[in-house]
């Protein structure tokens, strides 16, 4: 009984395991340049927004993610507000190596942390007295399956580019 019991326990372990051990803003920021004289500006902003993703390890099985956003609105040439966030969580994965870890960091995670950050924006943007900003979704399957073919085609170049010298 107590064999299945460790034969049972040494299985569990070679499972694929994830779970969400905490979410946190790590950096947030928020500058309106140009008021009060920008909310005399009639209200068709341009907004822009960048992100960016990291990741880095943190013990064994954990691992700390890093949702990084940029939110620029302008009125006309005039910058109404920037918004700069660093939504981060750490994981747990185990069991889990290579392309799909790469998969589960660079997509899946900065997926889990979006709302997060959409909803601190969000916050912060109607606390500068600006109306509502509900970010679109992001497919961060799509853009990590881009960056991705983006590095193996450098890597290509790089790899003609030394073997005609």
């Amino acid at each position: 009984m107590a064999e299945n019991q460790q034969a049972a326990g040494t299985e569990n372990q070679n499972q694929p395991q994830f779970a969400l051990q905490r979410i946190y803003v790590k950096d947030l920021s928020f500058e309106s340049p140009n008021a009060p004289l920008v909310f005399q500006e009639q209200w068709k902003p341009q907004v822009n927004l960048d992100l960016n993703t990291a990741h880095n390890k943190v013990s064994d099985n954990q691992y700390e993610v890093v949702l990084s956003l940029t939110v620029t609105a302008k009125v006309g040439e005039k910058v109404a507000y920037i918004v700069e966030i660093q939504q981060a969580g750490v994981f747990m994965v185990s069991g889990i190596e290579g392309p799909q870890l790469g998969q589960m960091l660079g997509a899946y995670c900065p997926t889990i942390l979006f709302p997060y950050a959409r909803e601190a924006i969000d916050g912060i943007v109607n606390k500068g007295s600006f109306p509502a900003l509900m970010l679109a979704p992001v497919n961060f399957d799509a853009i990590y399956a881009q960056a991705l073919k983006r590095k193996q085609e450098e890597a290509a170049g790089e790899a003609k580019e030394e073997q005609t010298h």
